[in-house]
């Protein structure tokens, strides 16, 4: 019986320990916050399907009334990233606030929209603006954080390509290409590109950033 008694503590040790292992995404949602989005994809290349989620502040002082005299959400957004493993999800990295709501106000423009896509183990965070355009952040995972290591954006009227801009932070490139084709309907543009290198010291870390909407690519 004494033995018993002895082995019963360990033998529950093990099994809390084996189920705080076994997580799945949602136990990864802070207090406070509630799921948005879900994405699935590989991110360390182990052939596994990890998870990226799109979390939301549920702060209730936070709903207000727009100038359209509409209710709307303006609590903002962040991100979690999550390994799968054998025995469940563990976190890569984290970023709570690093997105504005989706219901902001864009003046005489509609908001951008943000969507994920996980793709050849990188992560994209995209900013789809209609007829307006787009513009794209690519983090990988490198030295223990999801860096940034690209950027991509086009300027549209329209069917219409004004500018497109490229940079790769790790060869420190920045590629413009400018629509020439004053008369350009659409498809028929000619561009004249322009190469430059850009400075920089330390690649921009997914949980060190702020506010997405300052991060100025303009600067480099």
């Amino acid at each position: 019986m004494n033995k018993i008694l002895l082995i019963l503590p360990f033998f529950l040790l093990t099994i809390l320990g084996c189920k705080a292992q076994d997580k799945e995404p949602s136990d990864f949602i802070p207090k406070g916050y509630a799921e948005f989005e879900k994405y699935f994809g590989d991110l360390n290349k182990d052939g596994l399907e990890d998870c990226v989620l799109i979390i939301k502040n549920t702060d209730t002082t936070n709903i207000v009334t727009n100038r359209f005299e509409k209710e709307v959400d303006r609590n903002r957004r962040g991100i979690v990233v999550l390994f799968k493993n054998e025995k469940g999800y563990e976190l890569a990295d984290k970023n709570y606030n690093c997105f504005s709501s989706e219901n902001e106000d864009g003046g005489v423009y509609f908001p951008p929209e943000l969507w994920i896509k996980i793709e050849n183990e990188k992560l994209y965070i995209h900013y789809g603006h209609g007829r307006y355009g787009y513009w794209e952040f690519t983090f990988r995972y490198q030295n223990s954080n999801f860096e940034l290591i690209g950027y991509d954006s086009s300027s549209n009227r329209g069917p219409i390509t004004m500018t497109e801009t490229s940079i790769n932070f790790l060869i420190k490139r920045k590629l413009v290409k400018e629509n020439t084709n004053e008369n350009a309907e659409g498809g028929d543009e000619i561009f004249k590109e322009t190469w430059n290198k850009i400075k920089i010291e330390n690649l921009i870390k997914l949980s060190e950033i702020k506010d997405f909407d300052e991060l100025d690519m303009y600067n480099y």
